[in-house]
């Protein structure tokens, strides 16, 4: 299960990223994490910007609303999805834990 704790900002989550892979792709679980392949080397922020694209698109929000919070610098990263401007936040976050859920068995 993918470790997330609902906030009144939004949505954090974990993630663990395996770069330089072959394709983008979600790989399953890793621990509490939602494992994530990614083309993009771990250089110049490279890695981080493809985690949030890719899953902006997996999860279809925004990219402006995902932030990498902690672990920039390492494989497992804290990402945070902020929820959408008056919006419940217990909602969208069962929402957003739907999909997390619905991603990491599609790996």
């Amino acid at each position: 299960m993918i470790e997330s704790r609902i906030t009144a900002e939004g949505i954090l989550f974990w993630v663990y990223v395996q770069p330089r892979a072959s394709a983008n792709a979600v790989a399953g679980l890793h621990e509490n994490a939602l494992k994530i392949r990614l083309t993009a080397p771990p250089v110049d922020n490279a890695a981080n910007k493809m985690c949030c694209k890719f899953l902006s698109g997996q999860l279809k929000i925004p990219a402006s609303r995902m932030e990498i919070v902690s672990g920039r610098s390492s494989r497992k990263k804290k990402v945070l999805i902020r929820f959408p401007e008056g919006s419940d936040p217990k909602a969208a976050g069962k929402e957003i834990k739907q999909q997390l859920r619905g991603l990491a068995g599609s790996g």
